[in-house]
């Protein structure tokens, strides 16, 4: 008989402990402890210590390619890797309202022309999925509906004979198994909800869509396991006062992480945008100072952007330092490398700093830029319109190389651009046939001296 015993739980990161505690030791967090039952189950006919055998393989034997499913949404099968694997699971999370099942409904509508596709929503009652559905112009999609919170009742709706081509669970987090004795949205009951649905999905082979909702830090809910459990991971990004979305790949088994596809909100649902660069340059104005292009790249994707600047005397004893859509801890070195290294001092200003269109940086790539902003906010020196800028920043105040200049260069030549601020090179290598005049920079000073073109840096040094 199976034996039962209880444990306490962390909701927030899963830790699992003897006893209750008002304060989780693993990650800090107060009152997410809870009670949860549990039982330890041997197979049947099976004792503890027995296994058996495994048959060991070649890693050179002849494996057939798998065929994947292509949606026809160009920015969602590029993000996926090239299309949807038999047998994959999807975890994507964003934030409430972000676009979400709006999105899924898009795609599983597309390959109902091809395959049989499933939706079901823990979170919808049918005719709300309806009204969406026609909202979006594809309530005519031949897309199996249901709305079930059961595992029980959905594995054995989905373990039949007929074969499922991609199936979309929305959402994880209202999902239980009604062997555990933890409300829906627990750790357990959502590790072990992801993990039955995750099993059948690689057993009958087809591809499983788990919708995730997410904390206020931007972050999955629920166990890390589950991230670890899935093969991709997708998060879908943006701001509720722009237009867009960026679909971004965290991880992914079967294709490049950290790709991106760009999404633009419509009242006919979420369309794709083929060239996310010129949406994010369309509105901007080349000649006002503060603000500088960057060229930077996203997986395999380069993207330009302009990054704003504003740099203001503070009426605080400790100034501010705002950033949207960059690292605030990268600004703070550049601000320390400006001062100790070149002389220009903010210490006594406000430091406003915006990746303009929503679009959050990660890559160091990025400092250059940012450093060539604040100099044309500091001196009302305007960056030339003409001009994209990319390098990172050393601490000891030279501009280091990055990955993928060649790319980089020639996005920017098609959209325009005749000249380009870069890190020096190292070794002459070849930077392609791309017709824009190569500014090298080997030091912060030296765009320090670029862009000071009315000498009011050197008078306040002086």
């Amino acid at each position: 008989m199976a034996k039962s015993h209880t444990r306490y739980v962390c909701q927030s990161c899963g830790a699992s402990t003897a006893r209750w505690a008002g304060r989780c030791e693993s990650c800090g967090a107060w009152n997410t402890i809870v009670e949860e039952a549990a039982e330890n189950l041997a197979p049947k006919g099976q004792s503890a210590k027995g296994g058996r055998k495994l048959d060991f393989v070649d890693l050179s034997g002849a494996t057939a390619e798998i065929p994947r499913a292509v949606t026809g949404i160009a920015e969602f099968d590029r993000v996926c890797g090239g299309g949807l694997v038999p047998g994959s699971a999807i975890l994507i999370g964003g934030d409430p309202g972000i676009g979400k099942s709006t999105l899924l409904l898009q795609v599983v509508a597309r390959l109902a022309t091809r395959g049989s596709t499933i939706y079901i929503s823990g979170e919808e009652a049918i005719d709300q999925v309806r009204l969406r559905a026609k909202r979006l112009k594809v309530e005519g999609a031949q897309v199996a509906l249901a709305a079930a919170t059961s595992v029980r009742d959905i594995l054995a709706s989905l373990d039949g004979t007929d074969h499922k081509d991609v199936v979309v669970i929305d959402s994880i987090q209202t999902m239980y198994v009604d062997t555990l004795d933890s409300a829906p949205g627990t750790v357990a009951q959502v590790r072990a909800s992801a993990q039955e649905l995750i099993r059948l999905a690689k057993r009958r082979g087809f591809a499983l869509f788990l919708v995730g909702h997410v904390t206020k830090e931007g972050m999955i809910a629920g166990p890390r396991v589950l991230e670890h459990m899935v093969d991709t991971v997708l998060y879908f990004e943006g701001e509720r006062g722009h237009h867009f979305r960026i679909l971004r790949a965290v991880k992914n088994r079967f294709g490049p992480t950290d790709e991106i596809g760009v999404f633009e909100m419509t009242d006919r649902g979420l369309a794709e945008v083929s060239n996310p660069s010129a949406l994010f340059l369309a509105e901007r104005r080349g000649d006002v100072s503060g603000a500088a292009v960057f060229a930077g790249m996203e997986g395999t994707r380069p993207v330009l952007v302009e990054v704003q600047a504003l740099v203001a005397p503070s009426p605080f004893s400790t100034p501010r330092r705002q950033v949207v859509g960059w690292d605030a801890g990268r600004l703070a070195m550049i601000t320390a490398v400006l001062d100790a290294r070149c002389g220009v001092s903010l210490a006594g200003a406000d430091v406003f700093l915006n990746v303009a269109g929503g679009l959050k940086i990660n890559e160091p790539a990025a400092d250059l830029a940012c450093a060539a902003a604040l100099i044309s906010s500091l001196t009302q020196t305007p960056v030339p319109p003409d001009t994209v800028v990319f390098g990172e920043i050393g601490l000891a105040c030279e501009v280091r190389q990055v990955g993928q200049s060649e790319a980089r260069l020639k996005e920017a030549a098609k959209l325009g651009f005749s000249k380009a601020f870069l890190p020096k090179r190292r070794r002459k290598q070849a930077m392609g046939d791309a017709p824009l005049e190569l500014v090298e920079i080997d030091q912060l000073a030296e765009l320090v001296s670029r862009l000071d073109g009315d000498s009011s840096l050197r008078r306040k040094r002086a």
